[in-house]
């Protein structure tokens, strides 16, 4: 397979190969699994020499996207620790692989649709602070129930701001006030 370009994703001539690196894969039969790979460097005419891209791993990270979705899936139904415990790793590469996969699906988020949404405010601290409440902005339709929003003040401009435009506008005046 042709060697890409880690920055522009085009083809790219090789150039040379980086030392072996284990990059941490979904445990098979209960067995750890390790994926070994040499990354390829490559001269690319618009960024120099660059490490090729590797479309199973992201970035540094010693683990597959394959492992970081397969700990996010696990961390939905055990803590994050038990997870860690469970498949061999840390707590920060389960907390990471959950990070991950909260970015990417804020990234690719459809909002088209939306008809009803749900505000609430949540106490979370010990004190009655105003810094102790949460708002959360949920979408509430028959056909689909899911978290949009959380912020950390309790104002009508941190509604807004959790609020998309197209949110907004199709949403009367009346109901921001209440």
């Amino acid at each position: 397979m042709a060697a890409k370009c880690s920055c522009c994703l085009k083809p790219a001539s090789g150039y040379d190969r980086l030392p072996q690196r284990r990059f941490l894969f979904p445990p098979l039969w209960g067995i750890v699994t390790w994926f070994l790979y040499a990354a390829r460097r490559v001269q690319c005419p618009e960024h120099g020499v660059v490490v090729e891209h590797v479309p199973w791993s992201e970035g540094k990270r010693p683990i597959t996207i394959a492992m970081m979705y397969f700990l996010s899936r696990w961390a939905r139904r055990l803590s994050w620790r038990e997870t860690a415990r469970a498949f061999h790793t840390s707590w920060e590469c389960v907390y990471r692989s959950v990070e991950w996969f909260v970015q990417w699906g804020l990234a690719h988020r459809q909002l088209q649709g939306v008809e009803s949404i749900g505000v609430h405010e949540i106490h979370w601290g010990k004190s009655k602070r105003a810094d102790n409440f949460l708002t959360v902005i949920y979408q509430i339709d028959s056909h689909c129930r899911r978290l949009l929003w959380v912020g950390k003040r309790r104002t009508k401009a941190t509604l807004r701001r959790g609020l998309p435009r197209r949110l907004m506008e199709a949403s009367s005046p009346a109901s921001l006030s209440a």
